[in-house]
C-alpha cells in the first residue's frame, strides 16, 4: 500500500481550539493515500502537555484495533484547567502498513469549575441616557504592572451585553459581537484570548467597550428595548511568568469607566459616533484615567458560564463597490454588487462637526431610488461626526447591517471612490462544499444560497439580517439545515444553538418559535418546534456526532411528548396554533398561510419527529425508548392515514405540500405510494409546471419527485426562469435567496413592505437537492458522518455537466458527471480514505459501463456490481474513479 498521510487533526470539529471546557474532548483525523480501498485497521493516539511528547503524556491508547477516526472521546488522566495539550496519531491499514506519527495538533482548556472565576467580579458602569433615550457605550479600563518576563497570558472574558476587548491599545483578537447570543438567563458563553504577545514587562492596560448587543438592546418588531437590567462585564487575566510564578488581574471596583465617542449602538438601528469626543489612547497603558469614574461591582448572574462553543463571528471578506450612482431623487448611493451582511468601513477627511450618514438597503425601487420600506422600524443607519483632524476612518462595533446599497449623506459623491469598503461579517465556519454545473443561472443560485447562509449565520441561524427581526426561527433552521451542511461545517454552530433550544424549552416540552427565546414570538408550531428533533438528527447523520443525540435526546423526547399531550387524540395533532405552509403560493388572498390544512402538516411532522426519536433511541442503545417510540410512530402513521388519506390512497388535501410531506415522510401505505406520486406529479404539471409550496413543502418537492422517478419534472422546476421559481429571483438580479417567490414582481413592484426580506435562506433548501441528487452526494444514516457515502448522481434537464465537492469528516468527496459526445455519460468519483461508497447510476446498464477503460466489474476498488430496474449499483473503496456509460447503456 502507498504511504499513509494523516492530516487535518481536529478537536470537537475545530482546528487547535483555545479555551474549551469539555472534559472529554473528541479527536478526529483524516487519511490520504494514493491507492484505492484504503481502510484504517488500528490507531494510536497520544495526548501530552509536552509538544515533543518526551514527557507528561496524559493519554496513550497504545495500538487500538479500530477503524474509527472521527470523534474519539478523550479517556486519559483528568484534564487540568488552563492547560495546553498536544496530540498526535499514527495508524495502521488493514494490511498492517504503519504510518508515521502525524504532525501535532493541540487544544487548550479554559475553566472547569466555575469557582475558578474567583478573583474577578462582575462590574457595571451605568451612563446617563441621552435625549433619544440611548445609553452611550461604556468604556472600561484597568492599568496594571507586570513584574517580569512573560511566558504566557490569557484573558477569559464575558458580558451581559456585547463587548470588545483591547490590550495595550490593540484588539485582543479578530472576533466580534462577543459573547454571542445565548439563553442569557441560563447559559452565557465566555471567550479565551491568548494575549501573550500583547503584554510587556512593566505598565500595561486592558480596555473594554461594553454595549447592548442582543442582551439589552431593541430586539423584535415591537420596538421595545429587551431589558432594563444594566450591562455587566466579567474578565480575568492570568499571567504566567518565565520563572513559573503566576499573577491574576480581574475585574473589580478598581477598574475605571467613562463614556466616549460611541454614543449609541443597536443591532437594528446602527451606530452614532462622535469623533470629537474620542479619548485618544483610552485603552493604552499611558492613559491618565483619573478623571474617569469608579465602576460598580454587581451580583453574580444566575446563568451558567460555558466556554465558547461555536465558531466566533469574524470579518471574513471585503467587497469593493461596483459603482457610485445618483438616483432619480438625487441620492448618492454606493452599489456593492452583492447583498451582504456586515458593515461598511470608510475613511473621510472633512471639517470638524461634519456629519456623515450611511443608510443601508437591499434593493432599489423600480424607479431606481433608494428603498428602505422592507426594513420596517430598523434604521440601519451609521452616523459619524468628524473630528476634523485629517483623514479618519470608522466601522461599527456592536451592530451589523444587511445591505447591497448604501446611501451616503454629508460628503460629496466625488470623495467616495476608494474610501468605502464592505466588510462581510459571519460566524467563521469552515468551508465544506461547492457545486457547479453547465447552467450559469443555477451556479448563481448555488452562490446565492451560500451568501444567504453567510449572512444569516451570525452566531445564530436567523431568518433575515436586515429588518427588525433577525431571530433564530426554528422552522427556517430545520428546513435549511441539510442544505447548510453542504456549504459549511455547521456542527459546532448548531450544537451551540441546540443547547439554547433545550435551555429555553418549556417544562411541558413545548418549543419557542425562536431560539434564543423572545417572549413576543410565541411557541409550539408544527415544523417549527420540530427543529428540536430534526436538527440534532441531521448533525448526527452528517457528522457522525452521537454526543449531540445523547445531549439533546431529553429535548427531542420532550417535544414529541408535548405533541402527544395535545387534544383528545394522542396520535394526531389537530389543536393549537400552527404557521402551516408559510408563504405557500396557494394561500388565500391576503393570507400568509398556504392551502394545505394545518392539522395535516402538524400530524405529518408529529409522525416524522416520533420516528426520528425512535431511531435516535436505537443509536443510543435505549431499547425501551426505541420500542416505545417505534410503536408510537406506527400508531401515528395509522391515525394519519385514517384521517388524511382516502380509502383509494388519495391524500385528502390535493396540494403539492400535502403530497410532498406525506410521501417524503413515508406516511402512505406502500401500495399507495406510486399512485400518490403520480398524482403529485400531475398536480405540478396541471399548475403549468409551477411550484405552489411554501416553507414546509419546498424542501421536499424535488426530493420526492426524484425518489419516484420524476427527476425530469424536478429539473423542469429547477430550470424554470419565470415566476414562480428558484431562478426567477436570479434573473431579476438577486444575489441572495428571497423570502417571497415574488419579492420583486415582474413589473418591478414589491410584494409588500410587511415581510419582504431579500436575504432569507428558507427556499435555499433546494441546495440539498443540488448536492444530494443533481451531483448525488448524500450521507447514510446507518454509517453516519459519510463513513458510508451514497453516490447517486442524476443527469437530467438541459444540463451538460454537474460537479459537487464536499469536505466530509473523512476527507473530500467528489461526484461529477458529463454528457459525452457520443451521447453517453462519464462519471467521476472521489472517495476519501477510510470511507466507502454505494453508487447507483439510474438507468445505466452493466454491459455499457467501464472504469478507466476496463470492464466495471474488473476494476480495482469496485465491488458488489449488480444491475436492476433502478439502474447499475456497485460499491467503491477509497480512491478516484472514472466510470463511463456508453450511449447504448443510458436510458
Amino acid at each position: 500500500m502507498a504511504t499513509i498521510e494523516i492530516y487535518d487533526l481536529t478537536c470537537n470539529h475545530k482546528t487547535n481550539p483555545v479555551g474549551i471546557d469539555d472534559r472529554e474532548p473528541r479527536l478526529s483525523w483524516k487519511l490520504r493515500t494514493e491507492g484505492r480501498g484504503a481502510l484504517q485497521g488500528a490507531y494510536r493516539l497520544q495526548v501530552s502537555e509536552d509538544p515533543e511528547f518526551a514527557q507528561a503524556i496524559v493519554w496513550d491508547t497504545e495500538r487500538t484495533e479500530s477503524g474509527q477516526s472521527v470523534l474519539i472521546a478523550y479517556r486519559g488522566a483528568p484534564l487540568r484547567s488552563r492547560t495546553r495539550y498536544y496530540y498526535r496519531v499514527k495508524v495502521w491499514d488493514l494490511g498492517g502498513a504503519e504510518s508515521e506519527w502525524s504532525s501535532q495538533a493541540m487544544f487548550e482548556t479554559a475553566f472547569f469549575p466555575e469557582e475558578e472565576w474567583d478573583g474577578a467580579q462582575w462590574i457595571s458602569h451605568t451612563l446617563p441616557l441621552d435625549e433619544e433615550d440611548d445609553e452611550p457605550i461604556a468604556y472600561l479600563r484597568k492599568g496594571f504592572r507586570l513584574k517580569g518576563a512573560i511566558a504566557s497570558a490569557r484573558i477569559y472574558a464575558t458580558a451581559l451585553g456585547a463587548y470588545k476587548l483591547f490590550v495595550n491599545g490593540r484588539e485582543a483578537d479578530d472576533t466580534h459581537l462577543n459573547p454571542g447570543w445565548t439563553s442569557y438567563e441560563k447559559r452565557l458563553q465566555y471567550q479565551t484570548y491568548d494575549v501573550t504577545s500583547l503584554l510587556t514587562e512593566g505598565d500595561n492596560a486592558i480596555g473594554v467597550q461594553l454595549g447592548n448587543g442582543w442582551y439589552r438592546g431593541v430586539l423584535g418588531w415591537n420596538g421595545q428595548k429587551r431589558r432594563s437590567e444594566e450591562r455587566l462585564l466579567l474578565a480575568k487575566l492570568h499571567v504566567r511568568y518565565a520563572d513559573g510564578s503566576e499573577e491574576v488581574v480581574g475585574t473589580d471596583e478598581s477598574w475605571r469607566g467613562s463614556d466616549g465617542a460611541l454614543r449609541m449602538s443597536e443591532l437594528y438601528h446602527g451606530e452614532r459616533y462622535d469623533a470629537r469626543l474620542e479619548k485618544k489612547g483610552w485603552n493604552a497603558a499611558a492613559f491618565d484615567d483619573r478623571a474617569w469614574s469608579s465602576v460598580r461591582a454587581s451580583a453574580r448572574p444566575q446563568a451558567k458560564l460555558v466556554a465558547q462553543e461555536n465558531e466566533p463571528v469574524r470579518r471574513v471578506d471585503e467587497i469593493v463597490p461596483v459603482s457610485v450612482l445618483t438616483t432619480p431623487r438625487g441620492e448618492t448611493v454606493i452599489d456593492f454588487g452583492q447583498n451582504m451582511v456586515g458593515w461598511v468601513r470608510f475613511a473621510v477627511n472633512e471639517p470638524a462637526g461634519t456629519v456623515v450618514t450611511l443608510k443601508h438597503a437591499e434593493v432599489l425601487d423600480r424607479e431606481g431610488n433608494f428603498y428602505v420600506g422592507n426594513l420596517r422600524s430598523a434604521k440601519q443607519t451609521i452616523e459619524y461626526v468628524c473630528s476634523g483632524e485629517g483623514e479618519e476612518s470608522f466601522h461599527p462595533t456592536f451592530s451589523f447591517q444587511g445591505f447591497r446599497y448604501v446611501k451616503v449623506e454629508g460628503i460629496p459623491a466625488e470623495r467616495i471612490a476608494g474610501k468605502f469598503v464592505g466588510c462581510v461579517l459571519t460566524s467563521d465556519l469552515k468551508a465544506a462544499g461547492s457545486f457547479r454545473c453547465s447552467d450559469p443561472l443555477i451556479n448563481k443560485l448555488a452562490d446565492n444560497i451560500v451568501w444567504g447562509q453567510i449572512g444569516n449565520f451570525v452566531d445564530v441561524p436567523t431568518d433575515c439580517p436586515q429588518r427588525d427581526e433577525r431571530l433564530g426561527w426554528t422552522g427556517d433552521a430545520q428546513a435549511f439545515i441539510r442544505a447548510s451542511t453542504y456549504n459549511r461545517n455547521v456542527a459546532p454552530f448548531f450544537v451551540k444553538w441546540l443547547r439554547d433550544l433545550a435551555a429555553d424549552q418549556q417544562p411541558d416540552g413545548g418549543v419557542p418559535h425562536v431560539i434564543p427565546e423572545l417572549k413576543i414570538a410565541g411557541h409550539n408550531s408544527a415544523a417549527w418546534g420540530d427543529a428540536a428533533v430534526i436538527c440534532p438528527w441531521v448533525v448526527y447523520e452528517r457528522y457522525g456526532d452521537e454526543r449531540v443525540l445523547r445531549e439533546q435526546f431529553p429535548s427531542m423526547k420532550g417535544w414529541v411528548e408535548y405533541i402527544r399531550a395535545q387534544g383528545d387524540n394522542e396520535f394526531l395533532w389537530n389543536t393549537g396554533f400552527h404557521f402551516g405552509d408559510w408563504l405557500g403560493l396557494d394561500a388565500k388572498e391576503n393570507s400568509y398561510v398556504g392551502a394545505t390544512p394545518r392539522e395535516l402538516i402538524a400530524s405529518a411532522f408529529y409522525a416524522y419527529s416520533t420516528g426520528i426519536v425512535a431511531k435516535a433511541a436505537k443509536v443510543l442503545g435505549l431499547e425501551r425508548e426505541h420500542e416505545e417510540y417505534a410503536g408510537m410512530y406506527e400508531r401515528i402513521v395509522t391515525a394519519f392515514r385514517n384521517e388524511f388519506v382516502t380509502p383509494s390512497g388519495r391524500v385528502a388535501s390535493p396540494t403539492q405540500t400535502a403530497y410532498a410531506v406525506a410521501l417524503m415522510f413515508d406516511l402512505l401505505e406502500e401500495k399507495d405510494r406510486r399512485q400518490a406520486a403520480d398524482r403529485f406529479a400531475k398536480l405540478i404539471e396541471e399548475s403549468g409546471t409551477q411550484l405552489t409550496t411554501g416553507f414546509v413543502g419546498t424542501p421536499y418537492l424535488c426530493h420526492v419527485l426524484t425518489r419516484y422517478g420524476y427527476g425530469e419534472l424536478a429539473y423542469k422546476l429547477l430550470e424554470r426562469r419565470e415566476y414562480p421559481s428558484w431562478l426567477y429571483p436570479v434573473v431579476r438580479g438577486a444575489t441572495t435567496i428571497w423570502e417571497h417567490w415574488d419579492g420583486i414582481k415582474p413589473d418591478g413592484s414589491f410584494w409588500s413592505d410587511d415581510m419582504n426580506s431579500y436575504n432569507h435562506y428558507a427556499y435555499g433548501a433546494v441546495g440539498d437537492w443540488l448536492f444530494g441528487s443533481v451531483a448525488g452526494i448524500d450521507a447514510d444514516e446507518n454509517e453516519p458522518g459519510y463513513r458510508r457515502i451514497k453516490l447517486q448522481p442524476l443527469p437530467g434537464g438541459s444540463l451538460r455537466h454537474a460537479e459537487a465537492k464536499l469536505e466530509s469528516p473523512y476527507g473530500e468527496i467528489r461526484s461529477a458527471w458529463k454528457r459525452t459526445a457520443d451521447g453517453g455519460i462519464a462519471y467521476e468519483f472521489t472517495v476519501p480514505a477510510n470511507a466507502e461508497a454505494d453508487v447507483l447510476l439510474a438507468g445505466a446498464a452493466l454491459a455499457a459501463a467501464s472504469e478507466s477503460g476496463r470492464p466495471l466489474a474488473e476494476a480495482a476498488g469496485v465491488s458488489a456490481v449488480s444491475e436492476s430496474a433502478e439502474g447499475l449499483s456497485f460499491q467503491l473503496g477509497s480512491g478516484t474513479y472514472r466510470v463511463e456509460v456508453a450511449a447504448a447503456g443510458v436510458q
